[in-house]
């Protein structure tokens, strides 16, 4: 017997065929997870996805490519969770078009690997935000970089050897210090208006 999920996961199933949500619905509650919503209708997915914490969508494709695309599109810009589109036969210009509207993920042909394309969507997507906070942070650091340079008049090494040293000495992480950077600029005056500059 095969052991169910680690732990059950809130699915959205989006499909302009009724039909085959009810059977892709069984699949995913066999699997262990919980189906919040099953739908056919565009707005109603962008609707849901505000007002329900989701962790994994599953787009179905049917006859109306364009229909699943726009629902793909829609899931991804509005819902904080990953996409995986279904497919009855394989398609490669449609995944390149899905992959273009940030699809993590499809199936083609089976039920059998819903578990595996799961697992998978997952984890790329928590990569994903560990890459997008890394940028974040980054961005943060040369922003307070920059302030420093134009303060003090100093070149991106010391500015970013200035952020160092009082992370060490405040016993504080480095994007902490730069954030604090960032926040309190804003108090002090330009270098142009200090009068001893």
């Amino acid at each position: 017997m095969k052991p169910g999920p680690i732990r059950q996961l809130r699915i959205l199933l989006a499909d302009e065929r009724r039909q085959n949500l009810e059977h892709v619905a069984r699949v995913v509650t066999r699997l262990g997870h919980a189906v919040i919503a099953k739908e056919t209708n565009i707005s109603a997915v962008a609707a849901l996805t505000e007002q329900e914490p989701l962790d994994v969508a599953i787009v179905a494709v049917g006859a109306d490519t364009e229909h699943a695309l726009d629902l793909i599109g829609r899931i991804v810009r509005e819902a904080t969770c990953p996409v995986i589109a279904l497919l009855d036969v394989e398609d490669a210009s449609f995944v390149r078009e899905a992959a273009k509207r940030g699809v993590f993920a499809y199936i083609a042909n089976g039920d059998d690997q819903f578990e595996g394309a799961i697992e998978v969507v997952l984890h790329r997507f928590a990569e994903y935000h560990d890459l997008e906070g890394a940028f974040g942070r980054r961005a943060l650091t040369e922003r307070a970089k920059g302030i420093l340079m134009e303060r003090h008049s100093i070149d991106e090494e010391a500015a970013f050897l200035m952020l160092r040293e009082h992370s060490r000495k405040a016993n504080r992480k480095l994007i902490d210090v730069a954030q604090s950077v960032l926040e309190a600029h804003s108090l002090l005056p330009n270098k142009a208006d200090d009068p001893t500059a």
